[in-house]
């Protein structure tokens, strides 16, 4: 399939101007980014896509000032379509501290559609649109330049077919009555919590951290909070200040002084010398802090085996309907999510919205014993009993 629209590199300020003068008015835009995050905090964006039904243009932001171009992209009228969206969000999220809306990610849209759970963008492309992509520079390091021909051809390959890609999509979504389904699943992708978690939360991202309790998950937190304001301040990784392990290791042991520092493993020497001292004190204070407000995690109790096999029989239905309707079953629900209705929570999303109509109103009436389940030709099927 071959694509007829002008291809830019776009790395003056003239030709920038140029650009967004092309794609004021465009109802869609295709995005994509290239970025670099081993070594620092906040990702290096190296190089932006945008495709739209004119134009396809490589934006170089280590050359030119985004600003015209970040008001295009953060145009409410503008939709947005990106393919796996959450790290492309982060990184327009840091550049303007808010999100742009409206967002399709086709990604999610696949799986609607019949495409599987978290199809990759090169797997959907050749089986939407016949093409084969080139992925030889999957590991390329964008911040280098200057960039070559073959590398810039690789990255505008991601918005060229992603503009055509989201058009069968919304035409193949309308064809099954599901425009609106993903309406909800896109706002959570651009709700702003889920890029800046609150502080005195942050904890419970730390690997480990089920492994503690009480005084300790009150010294974690601080820690948490501590490692993610060097970490920032510094923009350098996280692990680069204290790694997940070595948290939960000064959490679980509580040094009271520097040689007691020393003899955790994996904290360098280096972070002792600078901070060892602020380490101390704010282990310190934490455990001298009142209990009331510790951290508190939310303990499931254990599922009896009778729960368990209850769990099974409610993923059965979700496989069940999800193939019915050619929708990956991940996107309806998680195991942990089926769980916690078995413990008798309501408040779940697959009983909201196009979830229930498609498996939570099943999912419930098996729980209730208001439905049976029988298999007929090879298939499950759930009933009402006979009277």
């Amino acid at each position: 399939m071959q694509e007829s629209r002008t291809e830019l590199m776009i790395d003056t300020e003239a030709g920038l101007a140029e650009l967004c003068e092309q794609l004021r008015g465009e109802p869609v835009l295709a995005l994509d980014t290239e970025f670099l995050r081993e070594k620092t905090y906040h990702a290096q964006l190296c190089l932006i896509q945008v495709a739209a039904s004119n134009v396809v243009a490589c934006v170089d932001p280590l050359s030119v000032d985004l600003g015209p171009l970040l008001d295009i992209i953060y145009d409410p009228q503008v939709v947005k379509v990106m393919h796996s969206a959450r790290q492309d969000l982060e990184i327009l999220f840091d550049l303007r501290g808010e999100l742009p809306r409206p967002l399709f990610d086709s990604q999610i849209a696949a799986t609607l559609l019949g495409f599987g759970d978290q199809v990759g963008y090169a797997n959907l492309v050749q089986q939407m649109l016949g093409v084969e992509l080139d992925k030889m520079h999957t590991r390329t390091d964008w911040s280098q330049r200057p960039l070559e021909a073959d590398q810039l051809r690789y990255a505008a390959d991601d918005v060229r077919y992603l503009f055509t890609i989201y058009h069968q999509q919304v035409e193949a979504l309308a064809a099954k009555g599901r425009s609106q389904w993903l309406d909800e699943d896109f706002a959570r992708l651009t709700d702003v919590n889920t890029y800046a978690p609150a502080e005195q939360d942050l904890w419970k991202r730390v690997r480990g951290s089920q492994k503690l309790k009480g005084v300790q998950l009150a010294i974690l937190r601080d820690l948490a909070q501590w490692r993610e304001q060097r970490a920032r301040d510094s923009n350098r990784p996280r692990r680069w200040m204290l790694k997940d392990e070595v948290m939960v290791d000064l959490a679980r042991r509580r040094p009271t002084d520097l040689a007691g520092l020393e003899k955790i493993r994996g904290l360098e020497g280096n972070i002792i010398r600078r901070h060892g001292e602020d380490l101390l004190t704010l282990m310190a204070e934490a455990q001298k802090s009142d209990p009331d407000g510790w951290p508190v995690r939310s303990a499931s109790k254990r599922l009896t085996p009778a729960q368990d096999a209850l769990v099974d029989v409610l993923m059965a239905v979700l496989r069940s309907r999800g193939a019915a309707q050619d929708v990956s079953p991940a996107l309806l629900a998680g195991r942990k999510e089926l769980e916690a209705l078995v413990r008798g929570e309501t408040d779940r999303p697959v009983l909201h919205g196009w979830r229930a109509e498609l498996v939570g109103h099943a999912l419930q009436s098996v729980l209730q014993g208001e439905s049976v389940l029988r298999v007929a030709d090879g298939r499950l099927e759930i009933e009402k009993p006979v009277a």
